[in-house]
């Protein structure tokens, strides 16, 4: 292999273990793009499980990654939010930053369909992002807030700090987010309010939208007691193989609170019928033009030292968003 053909790439290969391998990188041929991968993200919630192999069987091939190598639990290559400069492709693309749902890897081969430019006035940084935002953006067209509605994200972790920030845009609406963390610096960046369980533990029925995104059971306990009568709780976490107890002997059944699942794999139903993924994701990728996103970003590494860092993470560690960088 000449030495610039080879790539460098992130991969699980056993429970709570990680390495980086290398590994021959194809030439581009007609329709695909090289990326020179500027930064990627780790997707804490969902890459702390494939780290640890706590993805459900029944699950593996539906969460399997648009480029992950391997098959779940590992040894895998997964990972989904990079940022490079398309050093290879067609001419509309050349040079461009683009995002790509792809792992941590250096250098990078992909159909150029599957590269999305970032916006002018959407830093490379913050344009990892793109995949969590869209995530939120299929939440927020779930739980459809109105004008002057009070919101409650219950957990403020990724998805939920993305979920507080695009409710906060709706014109009269109020947004707790409630994370036993303090998040109170980054609540003031994201234009919210930052609550504790305990400040809002006894505000039955208190809010009118309740999103829960916080994978914890006792996050999902208030979430459904925040929840207004004949109302719903948005569920946005997912719990890979972790049994999750429900308070139903309380008040769920006499107030008729319902749980809704979402989930960003399809797009919301109250927009299928008129939005693609593609539209979608350019819908988040412009909203990224927002420095609030900004301070979602907790701590940085070289992807070296990503091995280390995932097991930090998955500890509990390590802050909100880790970010990879690549490059001098």
């Amino acid at each position: 292999m000449s030495r610039q053909r080879v790539a460098r790439a992130y991969w699980t290969v056993a429970p709570g273990v990680g390495e980086v391998r290398s590994e021959q990188l194809p030439t581009p041929g007609p329709g695909a793009v090289e990326v020179e991968t500027r930064w990627s993200a780790v997707s804490r919630g969902t890459e702390t499980l494939v780290h640890a192999h706590r993805v459900p069987a029944s699950q593996r091939a539906r969460m399997r990654a648009p480029f992950q190598v391997g098959d779940l639990p590992g040894p895998v290559k997964y990972g989904y939010l990079a940022v490079g400069e398309v050093v290879t492709g067609p001419p509309a693309l050349l040079g461009r930053d683009v995002f790509c749902l792809h792992p941590h890897q250096d250098r990078f081969v992909v159909p150029a369909r599957a590269v999305h430019p970032l916006p002018d006035g959407v830093p490379p940084r913050r344009g990892v992002l793109a995949g969590t935002l869209e995530t939120a953006v299929n939440v927020l067209w779930d739980a459809a807030p109105r004008l002057g509605d009070r919101v409650a994200v219950v957990g403020a972790g990724m998805v939920g700090a993305c979920v507080a920030r695009l409710a906060a845009g709706v014109p009269g609406v109020r947004v707790d987010l409630v994370d036993p963390a303090d998040r109170r610096d980054l609540a003031r960046a994201l234009g919210v309010t930052w609550s504790r369980p305990a400040d809002l533990d006894d505000l039955v029925g208190s809010h009118d939208v309740v999103v829960h995104t916080s994978a914890t059971a006792d996050g999902l306990a208030l979430a459904l007691r925040l929840a207004p009568e004949d109302g719903e709780v948005i569920e946005a976490s997912w719990f890979g193989d972790e049994p999750v107890p429900v308070p139903l002997g309380e008040d769920v059944h006499a107030r008729r609170v319902a749980i809704r699942p979402t989930q960003v794999g399809a797009v919301a139903a109250s927009r299928r019928s008129r939005r693609t993924t593609d539209e979608r994701l350019a819908t988040a990728l412009d909203l990224l033009a927002d420095p609030a996103y900004d301070a979602l970003f907790t701590g940085e590494s070289t992807l070296d030292e990503l091995p280390g860092v995932m097991q930090v993470l998955a500890g509990g560690g390590g802050g909100l968003v880790h970010l990879v960088r690549y490059g001098a």
